[in-house]
Order: structure tokens, then C-alpha cells, then sequence
């Protein structure tokens, strides 16, 4: 699968936000060190969306390295959707609602 094709749900997004704010209150090098690592990690989803293990509802989870967060992921034709950047303490499968976005829902 090429690089870019790619595509976040907007809570999904907004999780990653409230995520990185935590750590900038905290830290600014925590901070930075999460951005980097889910852009890592959305680099290696897009490299090989297969490769890691498969998740609630037919999605795949990458776990970051060093953080309690896991983006929920599946590939869809060409592309990668991201579904939700949970943090690990959350209520598994509370992004379930939002399958339906930007691709086929899964059955």
C-alpha cells in the first residue's frame, strides 16, 4: 500500500489532541516524544497495515511504544482509517459507533 493514503476520524483525532495537551501540561518532551511516536506509527500502519494483530470488530491495533495508547485501525481498499487513538484505560470498543465512517461498515 503507498504512503498517504490515509485517513482519521475526527475523534480520533480530537483523542490524539486531548492526549498531547495532557503531556504539554506535564512535559514538553513527553509531549513531543507522543507526537513522534504516532506519527511513527502511522508511518508503519501505512508501510505494512497487515502486520499487527487483529483488534475488536474486525479493526487492528497498533500499540505505541512508551505510552498507554493504541491506534485502532483497519485497511480498507487502498487506504488506512483510523478509527480511534485510545488510551488503554478506556472502555474497550467505545469508538465501535464509528465503523461506519469513511468506508463499508464490517459485519
Amino acid at each position: 500500500m503507498p504512503a498517504g493514503e490515509f485517513e482519521i476520524h475526527p475523534e480520533a483525532l480530537l483523542e490524539a489532541d486531548a492526549g498531547l495537551a495532557w503531556y504539554l501540561e506535564r512535559s514538553r518532551a513527553a509531549a513531543e516524544r507522543l507526537f513522534f511516536e504516532v506519527e511513527r506509527a502511522i508511518e508503519l500502519i501505512l508501510e505494512s497495515p497487515d502486520r499487527w494483530s487483529t483488534h475488536l470488530h474486525g479493526t487492528r491495533r497498533y500499540v505505541l511504544h512508551g505510552f498507554p495508547y493504541g491506534i485502532i485501525y483497519r485497511a480498507v481498499d487502498s487506504r488506512v482509517i483510523v478509527y480511534a487513538v485510545a488510551h488503554a484505560k478506556r472502555r474497550p470498543g467505545y469508538w465501535k459507533s464509528r465503523l461506519t465512517w469513511g468506508g463499508p461498515p464490517i459485519v
